[in-house]
């Protein structure tokens, strides 16, 4: 039987309480099939809670198969906690870990000690966001036709994923030349990781107006000898980030999909035959980037007298419907408007303000907008970009995208744990 669980921890060593737990639950016979992202989330607590409870949880969703019996499996968790020093009777108090049964296949359980789906999972953030990185589009049972996406994204509270940028070029417009070598970059990841990352992505090729096309042999030289490492350091760990190639060729995707990595971002929009059929033979997620043509030519623009929005959501349609023809599942997609990619300044403000219109599509999104160029107008400095692209991250976050791919991910998401605490 697939089931669902969810992990949690706030005392502690709150990553290796719950990799002891992952560990617990393969010694019984349970196979955890695929493990979300860590997310963070401020606890829960009673009114009047001691100021010493208010320590932040971490969170994962574990996809598992097991053949044990629902209120065997409950036993099996409670006695869990207990060996890994959860109090009997703890409720609110900090604690080492916390597991429930989530979902239990497409069944409805209700039993004294258990009630499956859990009576919450449409309430809580620190659920649905890392259920949605597994199954966005699955249906919860006895809750109409809803998915984990929609669910989420219904919440007056929203945890993003922050995706950390690894740029392995020498000519990337913020960091060029600075993550070249594997020392470099494994310090660099080792950063992100730190400060909460979920994605890892690496490019190799700036994109950026007046960058040089690099062929795909070319492309991979430079990713090769940081992207073995890279997923070689990380693969024994439970609570690993997710690791992303940044990339349109697809002789570079199908052997990065070689090596183990878990998303290709795509920023030729998943649109060539080539990549379409690689995508429908993975089981990797996809990112699909909306642009004008590579490298970025300011130029070359949407119609300035047409809403940019608009244009966009058409693009989609028409991407939607060749990725259902060629059979892809839609629930490993994510759509990246493409901020700064065929978008003037204002054009892509614009689509930074309406990104909401794209929610009813119902697949995840991503956006792209850090240090971009569309904030020249605005601000000039490295270090003011990081301050305006926080903030316009935070705007993001209240409107519940998905995933925020950002270059200072210690900063945004410090700004994030003081915006949650205070919703």
């Amino acid at each position: 039987m697939k089931v669902y669980l969810g992990l949690g921890s706030n005392l502690g060593d709150r990553r290796a309480n719950i990799a002891r737990a992952l560990e617990a639950l393969a010694r019984d016979g349970m196979r955890v099939s695929r493990i979300s992202p860590v997310v963070e989330s401020p606890a829960m607590l009673p009114d009047h809670a001691p100021a010493d409870w208010n320590r932040p949880y971490l969170n994962v969703v574990a996809e598992c198969d097991t053949q044990a019996a629902p209120d065997a499996l409950l036993e099996r968790l409670k006695a869990t906690e207990l060996e890994l020093g959860r109090g009997e009777h703890e409720r609110w108090a900090p604690r080492p870990i916390d597991l429930d049964i989530l979902l239990w296949g497409d069944e409805r359980i209700a039993t004294q000690h258990l009630t499956v789906p859990h009576p919450g999972i449409t309430e809580r953030a620190f659920v649905l966001t890392p259920l949605a990185t597994l199954a966005p589009l699955l249906t919860i049972p006895g809750r109409g036709t809803k998915t984990v996406l929609e669910w989420s994204r219904e919440l007056g509270t929203h945890i993003p994923l922050w995706m950390g940028v690894v740029n392995v070029t020498p000519d990337s417009f913020s960091d060029g030349g600075r993550f070249e070598s594997w020392p470099a970059v494994d310090a660099h990841v080792a950063a992100l990781v730190a400060a909460g990352a979920a994605y890892i992505d690496v490019g190799a090729e700036s994109t950026r107006p007046g960058a040089t096309p690099l062929d795909a042999a070319a492309e991979w030289t430079r990713l090769e000898p940081v992207l073995g490492p890279l997923i070689g350091k990380y693969s024994a760990s439970a609570l690993r980030p997710l690791v992303s190639v940044d990339t349109y060729h697809p002789s570079t995707a199908r052997r990065a999909l070689a090596l183990g990595v878990d998303v290709i971002n795509d920023v030729g929009g998943l649109t060539s035959p080539e990549m379409l059929e690689l995508a429908g033979g993975s089981r990797a997620d996809w990112i699909a980037m909306h642009n004008l043509g590579l490298p970025a030519d300011r130029a070359r623009t949407l119609p300035v007298d047409r809403d940019p929005v608009a244009e966009v959501e058409h693009w989609l349609e028409q991407r939607l419907d060749e990725w259902q023809q060629a059979g892809l599942d839609l629930g490993r997609v994510v759509f990246d408007p493409g901020i700064g990619f065929g978008k003037n300044p204002l054009q892509s403000l614009r689509l930074l303000r309406g990104i909401e219109r794209f929610e009813r599509y119902g697949i995840r999104i991503l956006v792209g907008h850090s240090r971009k160029s569309f904030m020249h107008g605005l601000t000039t400095d490295v270090a003011d970009r990081d301050l305006f692209t926080i903030g316009a991250s935070l705007r993001l976050c209240a409107r519940n995208v998905e995933i925020l791919r950002v270059h200072d991910v210690a900063a945004h998401a410090a700004a994030y744990r003081g915006w949650a605490h205070l919703k």
